[in-house]
């Protein structure tokens, strides 16, 4: 059996999940249910000017939509951010979201260090 990481979810990444189609919670949750028993998502990938930090991609719909978690805090999962991708032009996250990801991980930070 293997054990899990606990998730801590991070602002309003919890209920920004809940509000997205049902097919992208379950293909989101599988995923990061991967992440929790540490092995990689195969619809993960590293999240480009961040150390430990990764983001699953899911296309729903002609959408896509994104969560992204942090690693290598503590021995805990931090999901900083869900959210579906608004930019039609390339591939890039949104300015926007990549400071909110930035301040979550900065709470995430500090909250795996107030809990050591």
């Amino acid at each position: 059996m293997t054990l899990l990481k606990q998730l801590v979810w991070i602002g309003s990444s919890k209920a920004d999940l809940k509000n997205l189609p049902e097919d992208v919670q379950d293909q989101m949750g599988y995923s990061l249910h991967e992440a929790q028993a540490g092995r990689f998502p195969n619809n993960a990938k590293l999240l480009q000017g961040f150390s430990g930090v990764y983001e699953i991609v899911v296309d729903f719909n002609k959408d896509t939509f994104r969560s992204v978690y942090a690693v290598k805090l503590d021995d805990r999962l931090y999901v900083l951010h869900v959210f579906k991708k608004k930019s039609k032009t390339g591939i890039k996250t949104p300015k926007e979201d990549i400071e909110l990801i930035k301040n979550r991980l900065k709470q995430a930070k500090l909250i795996a260090k107030l809990e050591k």
